[in-house]
């Protein structure tokens, strides 16, 4: 297993060992003493999953603290663009995204720390997508950008008439005007 840095403070791909053979394959997707080997100290309490059609984008979402959420993404099915951007104040990568390809295939994951908002554009016919969460889900705390925000320039690699996003994700506001309060701890 390996973690790649992505050039972002605390955001890793995570490529776990493959074992595979005629018969399949056996990974693990996550192992306690493995991360806490790279320093990552994680008691992930609930796991999530979502199954969308091509064209579909989540997010940008984001829980404010004291909900704020760490998360594990993977896809099990299909292929995704996974996008974050650093909502951490004093960041050096503050107001930037990353976008990573995580698809069945290649089994990559993306460990996002808490005040990145998260979404995905699901570039497959169909997607399963599940991530571990270190936070339970709180409504009260919701937050999120705009996917089509003009400052974040996010190439979702849909096409324009083909996105398919919820009404609540459309009325999000810019990352202007977001109330993320979100500090950057070296």
């Amino acid at each position: 297993m390996s973690f790649v840095e992505t050039g972002f403070p605390g955001l890793l791909v995570f490529e776990p060992k493959v074992f595979g053979d005629s018969r399949g394959y056996f990974l693990e997707s996550y192992n306690e003493k493995t991360f806490a080997g790279h320093g990552l100290q994680i008691k992930f309490v609930q796991d999530n999953e979502s199954s969308s059609c091509h064209g579909v984008i989540r997010g940008l979402h984001y829980q404010l603290p004291p909900f704020a959420q760490t998360k594990l993404i993977r896809v099990v099915q299909g292929s995704i663009l996974d996008v974050v951007v650093d909502i951490r104040k004093g960041s050096p990568s503050f107001g930037k995204s990353f976008s990573l390809e995580l698809t069945a295939e290649n089994k990559k994951q993306l460990f996002i720390p808490a005040g990145f908002a998260h979404g995905f554009s699901v570039l497959s016919p169909q997607a399963v997508v599940q991530y571990k969460c270190d936070q339970f889900y709180n409504k009260q705390s919701e937050g999120g950008i705009r996917f089509d925000d003009p400052a974040l320039s996010i190439d979702w690699k849909i096409p324009e008439d083909k996105i398919i996003v919820s009404e609540k994700d459309r009325l999000l506001p810019l990352l202007a005007d977001c109330h993320a309060n979100f500090h950057f701890n070296n």
